[in-house]
């Protein structure tokens, strides 16, 4: 499968590099998951693209995973994921996102719903 990397700014990998430093208990509960390849695709944390940071990102199936945290129930918070998605997917990019709370008490669905997606994508990149 292909690779796609979105260029991404400076600033943007000084976050990415920030994040990646600061983890928290649910990115580390689905880095467990996603590392090493056991889904079937590479997962990266912390991803720099145009000038946002997603949480996970798969460059051959371009899918981004997200962690919403308290922070991410903020109105202003919202609007600012919101836009940042719409701007990515415009660039291909999927995304899945998942509360903390979703983590922490029903990580089987959320599962399913990474392993769902991820078969989903991977018909689309290979054909």
């Amino acid at each position: 499968m292909r690779n796609i990397i979105i260029p991404y700014t400076r600033d943007a990998r000084r976050y990415a590099k920030e994040l990646r430093n600061n983890r928290t208990k649910t990115e580390l509960k689905i880095w467990d998951l996603l590392r090493k390849k056991q889904l079937g695709v590479e997962f990266h944390r912390q991803v720099p693209m145009l000038h946002y940071v997603v949480d996970f990102y798969c460059h051959e199936i371009m899918l981004a995973i997200e962690i919403d945290g308290l922070y991410h129930s903020q109105i202003a918070q919202q609007f600012y994921d919101s836009e940042r998605q719409d701007i990515l997917e415009q660039k291909g990019v999927s995304f899945l996102r998942f509360s903390n709370e979703q983590i922490q008490n029903n990580m089987k669905d959320v599962v399913l719903e990474i392993n769902h997606k991820i078969n989903e994508l991977k018909e689309i990149f290979e054909s």
